[in-house]
């Protein structure tokens, strides 16, 4: 009998043993799977998620999303979904391009007081109310600082790999700046016709002075008097290139070709794309060699 009760005391104390072992494993697990989950970043269109992808990398923990698809470019006018707000319903952060393009900003701030908005144009002096700042290399670097500040104030745990890996991606742009370092000068007081208002930031980057501007999307009807303003400043002004984007500007390209002789250079807005992390320097350097090429210069000032 007394062996019974030693042989149930030891299996008692064996069962014990086993259940805080299996709780401390359990919970361990849980607040692993919560490290592993500290962080949910919501970027709203393509080129913040671009930079906070290069701000965030690897970083352990961090959840990156983008709220609108890809292919949406920019959000003038863009409606949220009931699948955009769940998806903000889960977010620690959403990065904004700000200046206005993000038209539902309000709405989003009034139904999650709780988020955190990191604003990449707070710390930038805009071209009115023209917020296609990022077209701007050196605005876009201001932009993935202020992403970076605004991601290490809401996540110390990451906020050295933040600094770590926004200083990689700082240091690439300012790659590509230098490799056409001598593109400046080419570019400098020649005169333009922008067919899209975020070519002003490129204009601006290079000193390029602005004859005419026609602001073009899917609903823009353009009068007789605008093409006749247009045509007028590329013959007074000797313009010999027209900035357009493809998707809406072909058309307009196409008739001022014709009409003027004007050569038209199609350039990306970067608003589009895959989400690959160099896609924006890809991008960037694309529209730079059209641009070298336009002015009858290559990279190298030859």
């Amino acid at each position: 009998m007394k062996n019974k009760y030693v042989f149930v005391t030891v299996l008692l104390a064996v069962i014990l043993l086993a259940g805080v072992g299996f709780t401390a494993a359990y919970l361990h697990r849980q607040d692993g799977e919560q490290s592993r989950e500290r962080l949910t970043v919501v970027t709203s269109f393509y080129p913040m998620y671009v930079a906070a992808r290069n701000v965030i990398g690897d970083t352990e923990g961090v959840t990156l999303e983008n709220l609108s698809e890809p292919q949406t470019g920019c959000l003038h006018d863009y409606q949220l979904t009931s699948a955009d707000m769940k998806l903000l319903s889960t977010a620690d952060v959403f990065i904004v391009n700000g200046g206005g393009i993000e038209t539902f900003l309000t709405d989003v701030a009034e139904e999650y007081p709780e988020l955190t908005i990191i604003n990449a144009c707070e710390n930038l002096e805009l071209l009115g109310e023209n917020a296609h700042a990022w077209m701007n290399m050196d605005d876009y670097c201001t932009q993935v600082e202020t992403i970076c500040e605004g991601l290490t104030e809401a996540d110390s745990a990451g906020a050295e790999q933040y600094e770590k890996n926004a200083e990689i991606y700082l240091e690439k742009i300012a790659g590509l700046q230098e490799e056409y370092s001598d593109v400046v000068s080419i570019l400098q007081g020649q005169p333009v016709v922008l067919f899209h208002e975020a070519y002003e930031y490129i204009a601006e980057e290079f000193g390029m002075e602005v004859a005419g501007l026609l602001n073009l999307d899917e609903e823009r009807q353009v009068s007789a008097g605008e093409v006749a303003d247009i045509l007028s400043a590329i013959e007074t002004q000797g313009v010999s290139v027209i900035l357009a984007e493809e998707r809406y500007g072909k058309d307009m390209g196409d008739m001022m070709e014709k009409e003027s002789g004007v050569q038209v250079v199609y350039l990306d807005t970067l608003t589009r794309g895959d989400y690959d992390a160099d896609s924006y320097l890809d991008g960037m350097r694309s529209n730079l060699e059209l641009l070298t090429e336009a002015f009858g210069t290559d990279s190298t000032g030859e």
